[in-house]
């Protein structure tokens, strides 16, 4: 399944364009997988970086109260740290320390894929891709990605701030670890 996804992104010219469509349709199904295990091993073995992006940032849209129209870039990941809430919410057995550790993994996975997105220019088509890599050109950046550490140091801030509100007790060592590596 996930060779045929990837190789599903791959045949048109605009693979952005394509992870985008086969996104929206696996979105749903993401939705309804039950277990967080489940959920992990699907994303974590996706070959596309590129759909594994898409599928994140539409989980991470539906978790906000307030959806962002910013292009997917380092300042959107940090608008879902900002104002994610727990992701799924049909887990009312799981501890509420494991559904945040749950959405710092997966903010983690698309800072990951995000940046292997850009690194090897994944949004242009295959040929394009190769020449691009050839002459070493420098990813694209867009205007979005330019954020400073102290952007950083405010959004963490601010998310242990509400995550300490929702927990009323210290952090499992599972979430300081987290936020450390997200950081």
């Amino acid at each position: 399944l996930q060779r045929m996804l990837s190789i599903a992104v791959e045949v048109d010219r605009s693979p952005n364009c394509s992870s985008c469509k086969i996104a929206d349709v696996i979105f749903p199904f993401i939705l309804s997988i039950p277990l967080r295990s489940q959920r992990e091993a699907f994303l974590n073995t996706m070959e596309s970086h590129l759909l594994r992006c898409k599928l994140l940032e539409l989980l991470f849209q539906h978790s906000c109260d307030v959806p962002t129209t910013l292009p997917l870039s380092l300042a959107k990941i940090l608008y879902f740290l900002s104002h994610s809430s727990v992701l799924l919410q049909y887990q009312d057995e799981t501890a509420t320390w494991q559904r945040w550790d749950e959405m710092l993994q997966y903010l983690s996975l698309l800072l990951m894929s995000y940046q292997n997105v850009i690194l090897e220019h994944l949004r242009s088509s295959l040929n394009d891709r190769m020449d691009l890599i050839i002459q070493k050109a420098k990813p694209k950046l867009q205007d979005s990605d330019d954020i400073s550490h102290l952007d950083i140091q405010l959004k963490i801030e601010d998310f242990i701030s509400r995550m300490q509100q929702a927990l009323g007790q210290p952090f499992p060592w599972q979430i300081m670890e987290k936020l450390c590596m997200l950081r």
